[in-house]
């Protein structure tokens, strides 16, 4: 998947959420895909999070399906409904977020449920949100997931006066990999095509896992695990699996 807006850094508008929230849908019921890419167009920006001009911020009358609707303030429509593949999608196969270059402000209502971060060297990271008169508020509880909270504060409280590089965002664990421009799209399609190479139900139930982990108290994810061990556990998987460890024969790795 590629968010195809360079010509605003791959901001989102009100279609392109739209688009977003169908596309998760349509990848959910899709069972010849198992892993998902995700980056943006060229290489200037993975995505800048909303588009200003497009979205009216600022301009209530222009506030397309973003901000209040209706006479009270009790029903409040957000990126969040529309963008994140797991709240929007209900998607549980694994996403791997190819980060192409800038990434702030909204952009983390999707790294925020992305289950893999692959960033190219040049890659940046921040929250402009406080410098232009606007709360940070979903994107850092989102990033919470991800992050310190030492760094999220900052990110957030240094609004667009810092950025964090991918070599950071490494460091802190945002990011698990950390390669050149040039090679970003094939290292992130390596790991989708691994991904996606083994029993979906068995892949799919273990991010839906470590999800409820996250999400949940520990002893609350231990008794939702016993259901999960019985609901993604497939008989004939597990047989062949079985077959191919006795024969002796491991998979080729390498080493990271």
């Amino acid at each position: 998947m590629t968010l195809n807006r360079p010509e605003v850094l791959n901001a989102f508008d009100v279609v392109m959420m739209h688009e977003l929230h169908a596309c998760w849908r349509d990848l959910r019921d899709n069972d010849e895909v198992n892993a998902i890419v995700l980056t943006g167009a060229e290489d200037k920006a993975f995505c800048t999070g909303a588009d200003r001009d497009a979205m009216g911020v600022g301009d209530p009358g222009r506030a397309n399906d973003i901000g209040q609707r209706g006479g009270t303030p009790l029903h409040q429509n957000d990126p969040g409904d529309w963008l994140p593949p797991k709240t929007a999608g209900e998607l549980w196969k694994p996403v791997i977020a190819a980060v192409n270059g800038m990434a702030c402000g909204g952009a983390f209502y999707l790294l925020g449920q992305a289950d893999i971060i692959i960033a190219a060297e040049h890659a940046t990271f921040f929250d402009p949100h406080t410098t232009y008169g606007m709360a940070a508020v979903f994107e850092p509880m989102a990033m919470l997931q991800r992050m310190p909270i030492g760094e999220v504060l900052r990110m957030s409280l240094m609004g667009a006066y810092e950025r964090m590089s991918a070599r950071r965002a490494h460091e802190i664990g945002l990011v698990q990999e950390v390669v050149p421009g040039t090679e970003l799209i094939e290292a992130a399609r390596h790991v989708a095509e691994t991904i996606a190479s083994q029993p979906p139900l068995a892949v799919q139930t273990t991010v839906r896992a470590v999800w409820y982990a996250q999400e949940l108290g520990h002893r609350q994810a231990l008794d939702v695990a016993k259901t999960l061990i019985h609901l993604g556990t497939d008989q004939d998987s597990l047989a062949a699996g079985q077959r191919v460890f006795a024969s002796g024969r491991r998979p080729q790795w390498r080493l990271r």
